[in-house]
């Protein structure tokens, strides 16, 4: 059964760009689909007040494999940086879960 995988920033002051996750994907690179990734989304919930991240992964294993390899190795650094800068706008998900699907169709 296909997991669901969330992660939720807290909008800081008003700031609703999106440099943050634009860097890390640029990082990334993506210009192929992560094995096991059924559909990525990312987006502002604002009655929410979070930047959301919501993905689906055929298994939580495809979805820990990406972490741990291709998106850690970003992040870490990007985040020991931001710690060392008291001007930085980069901070961790104020929220993060996996959970397994009940139900998903395919569009």
């Amino acid at each position: 059964m296909a997991v669901a995988y969330l992660q939720e920033f807290v909008i800081q002051n008003g700031d609703t760009s999106t440099t943050n996750y634009d860097a890390v994907a640029a990082e990334l690179g993506l210009a192929d689909v992560p094995d096991g990734l059924l559909i990525h989304t990312a987006g502002f919930d604002h009655d929410a007040g979070v930047f959301r991240i919501f993905d689906v992964w055929q298994t939580r294993a495809h979805g820990e494999k990406f972490i741990s390899e291709r998106l850690n190795p970003i992040i870490e650094p990007m985040a020991a940086a931001a710690a060392q800068d008291p001007n930085s706008n980069f901070t961790p998900p104020s929220r993060e879960a996996w959970y397994e699907l009940h139900d998903s169709l395919p569009g």
